[in-house]
């Protein structure tokens, strides 16, 4: 089955551990927009996605917003099912950004397989540990990065995400990402466009020198 190639410690199952797997493993597809999982009681299982992309991001009491990161094809989604995970509880939104398909394994089920095959629990330690160096280093640009070169450095990635460089996107949608207000995003990026490194046009935005906005971002 499609399910096993997705799964990166199959083949170190037994037979009725793959049987068990596959059985309570669910294909789920949704459109981009759709917010697949919203705080820590809402408890759907883990996501293993085979094709689009997540947004993992944590919200404040006055709105604004944080991305922690992203998941790809083959990438785990942990914290959809973090009310099984000791000692994990976090208040995270996680919304699709493209059209997704993901397998969605119920919470109970994947507990028991990782009290059962040493392997998986392995696996999940890594991808646990994975994130949260994501996480410390998202805290660390924030703390003591200054917005243009964590500006510069989103818009980067975003173009080799796209591959292109003209961004579809807003500057509410960036404020989103960087927990930076609009207003401010806005100024930056008028100050990037004077300085030539970006062209600004309703709904998108032109990199015009990636080799100085590269420059910029590694500071």
């Amino acid at each position: 089955m499609e399910f096993a190639e997705y799964f990166p410690v199959w083949d170190q199952l037994t037979p009725p551990q793959q049987q068990a797997l596959a059985r309570a493993a669910t294909l789920c597809q949704v459109p981009a927009g759709t917010v697949v999982h919203n705080g820590s009681m809402d408890c759907i299982g883990f996501l293993l996605l085979r094709s689009g992309q997540l947004r993992v991001y944590i919200l404040s009491e006055d709105g604004r917003e944080v991305t922690l990161y992203r998941l790809f094809a083959r990438d785990m989604c942990l914290l959809s099912a973090s009310c099984i995970l000791r000692g994990l509880q976090y208040d995270v939104t996680i919304e699709a950004e493209k059209d997704t398909e993901f397998w969605q394994i119920p919470a109970q089920r994947y507990k028991e397989l990782m009290e059962q095959s040493a392997p998986v629990a392995n696996y999940t330690n890594e991808i646990m540990a994975g994130r949260f160096s994501d996480v410390m280093w998202l805290v660390e640009q924030i703390l003591w990065k200054s917005l243009d070169k964590r500006l510069a450095a989103f818009l980067l990635e975003e173009s080799a995400l796209d591959g292109s460089t003209t961004l579809k996107t807003t500057h509410e949608t960036i404020g989103h990402h960087l927990g930076s207000p609009r207003e401010v995003v806005t100024r930056m990026l008028r100050y990037f466009q004077g300085e030539g490194l970006v062209k600004l046009s309703r709904g998108s935005i032109q990199l015009l020198d990636e080799k100085r906005l590269r420059a910029l971002a590694e500071e």
